[in-house]
C-alpha cells in the first residue's frame, strides 16, 4: 500500500512540475545563448571584434554571479512561485531590449542586466525540486529538467537560424527579430508561473489529503536526518563549507565548456563554410546526443548510487572532445568533436547537482547551491571571453578550445580529490544519495 501511494504521489508531482519547469529552463537557456546565432550577422552590423563579442557574451555571468545568492535567499523567503515569475518577466524585458543594441557599451550593459535578471532562476529551481522530491529521486528528475538545456539548443538552433532570415522585414535586421520574438515566451510564462506552480506540498490542492501528508512526512524525515547528522543549518555554514567551494570549482569548468559551446559553436561551424540555416540544423545534432547522454548517465548514476566517478568520466569526455575540436580540419569531424563535448558536459550535470543536497539542508542548502552555481557560472564568463581574446590574437579557435579543455581536466581532478577525502563512513555523501 505504502509503495503504491509513493508511486502515485511521485507520478502526480512529476507530471505537474517537471514538464512545466523544463519549458521555463528551455526558454531561459534560449535567451542566454541566442547571442551565438545573433553574432553571425550582428557582429558585422555592429563591427564587433571577436574580443568584444566574447566579453559581451560572457559579461552576462558577472551580473549573474553578483546577484545569485541574494536572489536565492529572497526566493526562500517569498516562495518559488512569486520569485520565479519575477525572474522570468524581468529577463524577458531585458532580452527583448537586446534588439536595440546601439554599440559596444549598450551591448555590455544589456548582457550584464540580463545576468542580473536571470540570477536565482536555476538554483531556485534546484531548491524547489528539493521541496517536492526525496533525495533518492533527485538526480533523475534533475536530469530530466536539465535536459531542457541541450533540447533548447536542439530546437532553438533551427528556430534562431530561421528568424535570422527575417532580415529586412519592417526595416529590422534578422538578429533584432530573433531577440524580440524569443523574449515573448519568457514574459508570457512569467505570468503563467503565478497560476501553475505551488510553493510547498502543504499548499498543493491537486494532491489528496493522504498524498499531501505522505509527501510532507517523507521529506521532513529526510530533512531532520540530514540536519541532525550534519548540523549545517545556517546560510553562512553553507557558504563556508569547503565541499561547496570544491563543487563550485568543478562547475566552473563545466560551465566554461557549456557556454563556450552555446556561444561560439555557431561561429566555429560557420568557419567551416556552413550557411546560417545549415548551422541551425548542424548545431542541433550534438544537442540531441547531449539530451540522451544526460538522461542515460543520470539513470546509471541513480541506479549505482554513485556520483563522483560519473562526474569525472563526463568531464574527461568533454575535455577530449574540445582537444579534438581544436585540431580538426573538416566540417564532419568538428560536428563529431562538438557532439563529444556536449554529451560530456550534459552528462556531468545531474550527478554533480545531486551532491550538494546530500550534505546541506535548509538555508545552508539554499546558500550553498546558489554559491556553487554563481561561482561556477563565472566559467561562463571566462570560457567565451578567452576564446574571443585568443581568437583575436591568433586568428584561430584552437588555443581557446585547449584552454577550456584544461579547465575541464581541473574539474575532473577536483572531484577525484573530493571523493578521496570523503572518509569511509562518509563515502555515502559523495558516492550515494541518502535513502531514508
Amino acid at each position: 500500500m505504502h509503495n503504491d501511494l509513493e508511486k502515485k504521489v511521485m507520478r502526480k508531482v512529476t507530471l505537474r512540475i517537471i514538464p512545466f519547469i523544463m519549458l521555463l529552463y528551455f526558454i531561459a537557456f534560449l535567451d542566454r545563448v541566442n547571442i551565438g546565432f545573433a553574432a553571425l550577422t550582428m557582429n558585422q552590423d555592429m563591427a564587433f571584434s571577436p574580443m568584444v563579442f566574447g566579453m559581451g557574451a560572457g559579461i552576462f555571468f558577472l551580473g549573474y554571479f553578483l546577484f545569485e545568492v541574494p536572489s536565492n535567499l529572497i526566493l526562500h523567503k517569498v516562495g518559488a512561485r512569486i520569485w520565479i515569475a519575477r525572474v522570468m518577466i524581468t529577463w524577458g524585458l531585458v532580452s527583448g531590449c537586446m534588439a536595440f543594441v546601439q554599440g559596444t557599451t549598450s551591448f555590455y550593459i544589456l548582457r550584464f542586466l540580463l545576468g542580473v535578471a536571470e540570477a536565482g532562476f536555476f538554483p531556485g529551481i534546484i531548491l524547489y525540486l528539493s521541496y517536492w522530491f526525496p533525495a533518492v529521486k533527485r538526480a533523475q528528475v534533475t536530469a530530466i529538467f536539465m535536459a531542457a538545456a541541450p533540447l533548447s539548443t536542439a530546437l532553438g538552433s533551427p528556430i534562431s537560424a530561421a528568424l535570422l532570415e527575417m532580415h529586412g522585414l519592417m526595416g529590422f535586421a534578422g538578429w533584432q527579430w530573433m531577440f524580440v520574438l524569443e523574449a515573448i515566451p519568457a514574459l508570457l510564462l512569467g505570468i503563467v508561473v503565478l497560476f501553475w506552480l505551488t510553493d510547498r506540498p502543504a499548499k498543493a490542492k491537486w494532491l489528496t489529503e493522504e498524498e499531501r501528508t505522505w509527501l510532507q512526512n517523507s521529506l521532513q524525515a529526510e530533512e531532520q536526518a540530514r540536519a541532525t547528522g550534519q548540523n549545517h543549518t545556517s546560510a553562512w555554514r553553507g557558504l563556508a563549507d569547503k565541499r561547496v567551494l570544491a563543487l563550485a570549482l568543478v562547475y566552473f569548468g563545466t560551465s566554461a565548456g557549456l557556454y563556450t559551446l552555446g556561444i561560439w559553436a555557431p561561429q566555429i561551424i560557420h568557419s567551416f563554410g556552413a550557411s546560417s540555416l545549415e548551422i541551425g540544423f548542424l548545431n542541433a545534432f550534438p544537442a540531441v546526443a547531449g539530451v540522451l547522454g544526460m538522461i542515460l548517465w543520470a539513470r546509471h548514476s541513480d541506479r549505482t548510487r554513485e556520483r563522483s566517478w560519473h562526474v569525472i568520466a563526463a568531464c574527461l569526455l568533454a575535455a577530449a572532445g574540445l582537444i579534438y575540436a581544436g585540431s580538426v580540419t573538416t566540417l564532419f569531424s568538428v560536428i563529431i568533436a562538438l557532439t563529444l563535448v556536449t554529451v560530456g558536459i550534459s552528462a556531468s550535470k545531474p550527478p554533480l547537482w545531486s551532491m550538494p543536497t546530500l550534505f546541506l539542508s535548509g538555508p545552508a542548502a539554499a546558500a550553498g547551491i546558489a554559491a556553487i552555481n554563481s561561482i561556477g557560472n563565472l566559467g561562463g564568463f571566462v570560457g567565451p571571453m578567452m576564446i574571443g581574446i585568443i581568437r583575436q590574437q591568433t586568428g584561430s579557435y584552437t588555443g581557446g578550445l585547449y584552454f577550456v579543455a584544461g579547465l575541464l581536466l581541473i574539474s575532473a581532478l577536483t572531484v577525484l580529490i573530493l571523493a578521496g577525502k570523503a572518509k569511509k563512513p562518509q563515502t555515502t555523501e559523495l558516492h550515494q544519495p541518502h535513502t531514508h
